[in-house]
C-alpha cells in the first residue's frame, strides 16, 4: 500500500511533464514525450519495489517536479514579460508602417497587463511552493523521528494526537501545493493562447482557493451579490 500511495505522486508529475512539455509541439515528438514519460514511470516503479528506499522515491519526486516546474517558469517569463517580447515587437516593425499612436497605446495596455499577471503569478508559485515544500519538510522529520512522534501520540490521545500526524500532513500540504500549480497551469495555458481577456484568476486572498474562470461568469457572479 505504502508503494500505490507513493508512486501515485510520480505518475501524476509525469502527466503534468507531459501537459508542459509537449505544449505547442509536433506530434511526434509529442508521441515520443509520452513512450519516454511511460518508460520512465515504469522504470522508477520497479526500481522502487526493488530497493525498497524511500529516499529514492523523494529524490525522483524531487527532480521531476522541479523540471516541471523551472519549465514552467520559463516558458511563463519568456511568453509574458514584455522584456522578452521585444524582439518579437521589431521583427513585426519590420516589413510593416511605424506603429500609429493607437498602436503604441494598445501595445503598452497588453503589456501592463501582462506585468500584472506576471506578478500575480509569481505570488502563487512562491505560495504554492511553500505549502509544498513545508510538506515536504515534515514528512522527512516524520521519518527521521517516528517512533518519538508515535510516542507523543499515544501520550496526548484523541483528538490532538492527530496533529502530529506527519504524514498526514505531508499530504495535505502537497495536495494543496499541487492543486496551486495546477490552477497556475492553466491559467498560464489560457495567456499562452493569447486568452487574457477571456479569463481571469478569482483569488481574493491567501486564505482562499484560486480558481480559473471565464470573465462572463464572474461578471454574472458579481450581479448576483450585489
Amino acid at each position: 500500500m505504502q508503494l500505490v500511495d507513493e508512486l501515485s505522486m510520480i505518475y501524476t508529475t509525469c502527466i503534468m511533464c507531459y501537459a508542459t512539455f509537449s505544449y505547442a509541439k509536433p506530434r511526434q515528438f509529442s508521441v515520443w514525450l509520452a513512450i519516454g514519460l511511460v518508460a520512465l514511470a515504469a522504470f522508477i516503479t520497479a526500481y522502487y519495489h526493488y530497493l525498497q528506499d524511500p529516499v529514492f522515491h523523494q529524490n525522483a519526486y524531487a527532480i521531476l517536479t522541479a523540471t516541471v516546474l523551472i519549465r514552467c517558469m520559463f516558458v511563463m517569463e519568456l511568453n509574458l514579460r514584455p522584456l522578452f517580447k521585444l524582439n518579437e515587437k521589431e521583427d513585426k516593425r519590420h516589413g510593416k508602417s511605424p506603429m500609429t499612436p493607437e498602436d503604441k497605446m494598445a501595445s503598452a495596455a497588453k503589456d501592463n497587463r501582462d506585468l500584472e499577471i506576471l506578478h500575480t503569478m509569481w505570488w502563487m508559485i512562491v505560495y504554492g511552493i511553500s505549502i509544498f515544500l513545508g510538506g515536504f519538510a515534515i514528512w522527512n522529520m516524520d521519518n527521521v523521528y517516528c517512533s518519538t512522534l508515535r510516542t507523543w501520540r499515544r501520550d496526548i490521545g484523541l483528538p490532538w494526537g492527530i496533529l502530529l500526524e506527519g504524514h498526514g500532513w505531508w499530504h495535505l500540504m502537497t495536495g494543496i501545493g499541487a492543486y496551486y500549480y495546477i490552477v497556475w497551469g492553466i491559467w498560464l495555458r489560457h495567456c499562452l493562447n493569447g486568452r487574457q481577456e477571456e479569463y481571469d484568476l478569482v483569488w481574493p486572498s491567501i486564505w482562499s482557493f484560486p480558481d480559473v474562470a471565464r470573465r462572463l461568469e464572474i461578471n454574472s457572479i458579481d450581479r448576483k451579490h450585489k
